[in-house]
């Protein structure tokens, strides 16, 4: 590929129309997180279904929620962090720290695998009944992630690296990355759980073999003479400052991924101490709704990140207020259009995971509780990717906490002992309305700040 090439696909970012810029980049990039979170939708909707034990081991499977979620947040640090800082380096003209940037990311999601495997592998079982599993569902669980740790390496460099594509304006290779894994665990869930009747365990096999084809993918095209942006063995060597620098974006996203690990262990605990397995399994479904409504706006904030980036690294101050006014508005308008649909209509989608009358009930009466905070949550969707964007590790970093250790958690823990197990579900919307709030407060007074040379030069 020509020098004049790739620089003409990254300049567009600074100076083609923003409709035209904004569906080039955001399509592929919304499409390829609907597909991808299809892995644990799919999954989840053929467990539910499994005759006789389906209840239970959907329930089982939606613990480990848990531990997969904190595994992929460490992708965190290197597709919100270290992609958005790649893309600023590449706004500055400056290719070899951009390719420093990726080399040590690709060392520190390998280091991240051996240690995550070692951890959950020895501790698996007891950190699952402490996450809100029962002598019902533990054993699907624990057939369930014993597999699917295999797979870490996968997770990590597929979740972790494809953002790399895409900050070279190459959104649908990034999209094909995600399609070719999404369409092999769609095939071979129903071939391995039923037909072959493997069960949970069948669900796992098609997840961990689908996350190895994605990543080979990733990693293949970045190796390649058609990136841009490659994978070069000098810079694999990780050099301290920069990880500071990758921490230091990455960190916010990371915190928000690896909280949602520990706020689902919250939920499960409560849930499990004041309703037992029934509401288990009823904040399965819910979370499963939630990740297919939100993965548009990941796929969306995915795709502008760069573009927001790559115009603030170059300076083009007046194309970022249009970008992000384009980013916090769609965000809000559609989540607040989601959480509307389903707080009208839960049942509707309750019986996709499950056919236990009992079940399908329980989620009709505390989703619309569950999903109200939606309707205003868009907003912090919109600003927090934001200021990633824009180097603002510090303030992302706040909000990312505020939302979830500060509100959320306790929220969870504290409600339950004055309206039981409603308590639990009250948490989410309450926490949701007032960060949404806060952050949207903290943009209006720092955003001039932001958008000035001075702001500019201070990255690093």
């Amino acid at each position: 590929m020509s020098e004049v090439n790739t620089m003409t696909r990254e300049e567009r970012m600074a100076t083609e129309s923003i409709g035209k810029l904004m569906a080039g980049m955001t399509l592929p990039a919304i499409l390829a997180q609907i597909i991808n979170i299809l892995y644990s939708i799919i999954d989840r909707i053929y467990i539910g279904h499994m005759e006789g034990v389906g209840a239970n081991a959907l329930t089982g499977v939606g613990v480990t929620f848990c531990i997969t979620v904190f595994i992929s947040a460490f992708s965190g640090f290197v597709n919100s962090g270290a992609a958005p800082l790649a893309a600023i380096w590449l706004g500055k003209q400056d290719r070899d720290h951009a390719e420093k940037i990726l080399g040590n990311s690709v060392s520190f999601l390998v280091l991240c695998t051996v240690v995550l495997m070692a951890i959950f592998y020895a501790f698996q079982r007891p950190l699952l009944y402490q996450f809100g599993a029962s002598d019902a569902t533990i054993d699907y669980a624990v057939d369930y992630l014993t597999i699917y740790l295999i797979g870490t390496l996968f997770v990590e460099l597929a979740l972790g690296l494809n953002a790399f594509i895409i900050c070279q304006s190459r959104p649908g290779i990034a999209m094909l990355s995600v399609l070719i894994g999404a369409v092999a665990n769609i095939i071979l869930d129903p071939i391995l759980i039923f037909g072959l009747h493997m069960g949970v365990k069948g669900a796992a096999v098609a997840t961990v073999i689908s996350q190895a084809l994605s990543a080979a993918w990733v990693t293949g095209f970045l190796f390649s003479k058609k990136s841009s942006l490659k994978i070069r063995r000098k810079f694999l060597r990780m050099e301290r400052e920069i990880l500071v620098s990758i921490f230091s974006l990455g960190i916010s996203p990371f915190i928000m991924r690896a909280t949602e690990s520990f706020i689902s262990i919250v939920l499960n605990h409560g849930l499990q101490a004041y309703g037992g397995d029934l509401h288990v399994g009823a904040l399965t479904i819910m979370q499963s709704v939630m990740q297919l409504f939100s993965a548009p706006i990941g796929g969306f904030t995915q795709g502008m990140t760069p573009i927001v980036s790559y115009n603030y690294g170059a300076g083009n101050f007046e194309r970022v207020k249009q970008l992000y006014r384009w980013m916090i508005g769609l965000c809000f308008g559609f989540l607040f259009v989601s959480a509307a649909t389903t707080m009208l209509f839960p049942e509707f989608f309750a019986g996709f995971f499950t056919n236990e009358t009992a079940l399908v009930e329980l989620v009709g009466r505390v989703m619309p509780v569950f999903m109200a905070g939606m309707l205003v949550f868009g907003l912090q969707n919109g600003i927090q990717p934001t200021f990633l964007a824009l180097g603002q590790a510090k303030v992302s970093l706040f909000i990312a906490v505020f939302r979830k250790i500060i509100l959320l958690i306790p929220l969870a823990i504290i409600l339950p002992r004055f309206f039981g197990v409603m308590g639990v579900y009250y948490a989410e919307p309450v926490s949701d309305v007032i960060s949404a709030a806060t952050a949207s407060t903290l943009f209006l007074l720092n955003i001039r700040k932001i958008l000035s040379r001075e702001s500019l030069a201070k990255i690093r």
